[in-house]
């Protein structure tokens, strides 16, 4: 009984002394992710200065065959300052916020090479690790992080998170995927966020309850939260980059999906967009539902994707689509990369899964596959 109360009194003393809170986020979604660790900056010593390199010092080179005149001089430098002083767009104005519905996107000016470090940075101080990178595609995706702001407040939680941190967990995970395309503009990088998700759910099971990890909907709003996070963390003020991210404008036409069918068995999305509308709220719905894109070919309107099941990536033994029969065996598993076409269609576009003669494919397997995208276009 002692013992009991010895303990009460500990965590009751314990909760008191660590007040700390969780990271809220001002105005928007509660998200609290464990964060990697920056070492602090290396100090100069008090007896030691820093130079700072002024171009003005250099010396041009003119007609370094011959002699040069003051004048001559004169004239290089004044260009030179000129080119030094021309005009450079503020950041906001690099930014600029697409919204499509529940779909948002980033234009930036710059090149995808130029942006890749900032994006891949980005994940690393969030305290996410990087699962999958492959510049050549544009593509960054993270490793499944609990979302900590899950774990109910109160004096047991502030204990174990100081104590017992590693062995207090959420039942949610978040996992995050960052796409990078040459923008339509050039000079621009069309960048999107899109977001999966899990969550511990109970089992039942004969040798008692059990727990396992789930796929859950893809969340527009965490989608939001961390374009926003991206845009304050590349430079922009917290509140200035939640009123361009949260207030862009809507388009004002609603356009859904439709998935037809036809008579020799295959089946098609069809969309009242126009192709580069089409194309990119494919490419989001590919990255929403679970498919890697291997490879892609926008002047011929091809994504080259391969499925991985949620469950089997979370590490479950079997998968939520094998239900489905999307292949009865590891062997089939390797064959699951497809083909997706974005077409030109009547004034608007189609949606269709393409067979390796460059046919449509009347399969079940690709009819499952659009009604995945039906689901997410509609």
């Amino acid at each position: 009984m002692n013992v009991f109360r010895i303990l009460i009194s500990f965590v009751v003393v314990t909760s008191l002394v660590a007040c700390s809170t969780l990271e809220k986020v001002k105005e928007g979604r509660d998200i609290d992710y464990k964060k990697s660790r920056t070492a602090p900056s290396l100090e100069v010593p008090p007896d030691l200065t820093t130079t700072t390199i002024d171009d003005t010092m250099v010396v041009p080179d003119i007609n370094v065959d011959s002699t040069a005149s003051y004048s001559d001089y004169t004239s290089e430098r004044s260009g030179t300052q000129a080119q030094r002083k021309q005009v450079v767009l503020p950041l906001d104005q690099r930014i600029t916020v697409k919204r499509d519905g529940d779909k948002r996107w980033l234009v930036v000016v710059g090149a995808p090479d130029e942006l890749w470090e900032q994006v891949r940075e980005f994940w690393l101080q969030m305290g996410f690790l990087i699962k999958m990178e492959d510049a050549r595609l544009g593509i960054i995706e993270t490793d499944w992080h609990e979302n900590r702001a899950d774990i109910p407040e109160g004096p047991i939680r502030s204990f174990l998170s100081k104590a017992l941190d590693t062995l207090y967990s959420a039942d949610t995970r978040d996992k995050f995927r960052v796409r990078l395309e040459r923008g339509a503009k050039p000079g621009t990088t069309e960048i999107f966020f899109t977001h999966r998700g899990a969550q511990e759910v109970n089992t039942s099971e004969q040798s008692g309850p059990m727990t396992a990890w789930q796929p859950r909907p893809s969340d527009p709003e965490l989608e939001i939260e961390m374009m926003t996070r991206f845009v304050s963390f590349i430079g922009i003020e917290e509140k200035r980059a939640r009123t361009m991210v949260g207030k862009s404008k809507t388009q004002s036409k609603t356009l859904r999906a439709k998935l037809v069918r036809s008579n020799d068995g295959s089946a098609q999305v069809v969309l009242e967009d126009d192709f580069p509308r089409a194309w990119r709220r494919t490419g989001i719905a590919l990255d929403r539902v679970g498919f890697t894109v291997e490879d892609r070919d926008r002047s011929k309107g091809l994504y080259f994707v391969r499925y991985i099941d949620p469950e089997k990536d979370l590490g479950n033994e079997e998968g939520w689509l094998s239900s489905l029969a999307f292949w009865s065996s590891d062997d089939e598993a390797k064959k699951n990369e497809y083909t997706v076409s974005v077409s030109k269609n009547n004034g608007g576009s189609a949606i269709a899964v393409l067979d390796k003669s460059g046919a449509r494919d009347s399969s079940g397997t690709a009819q499952r596959i659009l009604s995945l995208l039906h689901d997410q276009l509609k």
